[in-house]
């Protein structure tokens, strides 16, 4: 698989890719959330929606220390106004 990103600490990219894996593979009742994967799954296989549900973690993961706040994973998208 080709690697997430060069840059950066490899452990957090090991860690990102491997919550990925997880999240896809034992589905919970959390995984309403990750409908829109099924469909890229079928399309281009599993390699890539991983590679893909990685960089959503990793950007999550980002803005949540930037901005210094705690992750709700119940809370509905912004839309914008």
């Amino acid at each position: 698989m080709k690697a997430a990103s060069a840059i950066g600490d490899a452990a957090v990219r090991t860690a990102l890719l491997e919550a990925a894996h997880i999240m896809l593979t034992k589905p919970r009742k959390a995984a309403r959330r990750l409908i829109w994967a099924m469909p890229i799954a079928g399309r281009a296989g599993m390699r890539k929606v991983k590679a893909a549900l990685t960089r959503k973690l990793a950007v999550i993961l980002r803005r949540t220390l930037a901005n210094a706040t705690v992750f709700n994973g119940e809370a509905k998208p912004m839309t914008e106004a």
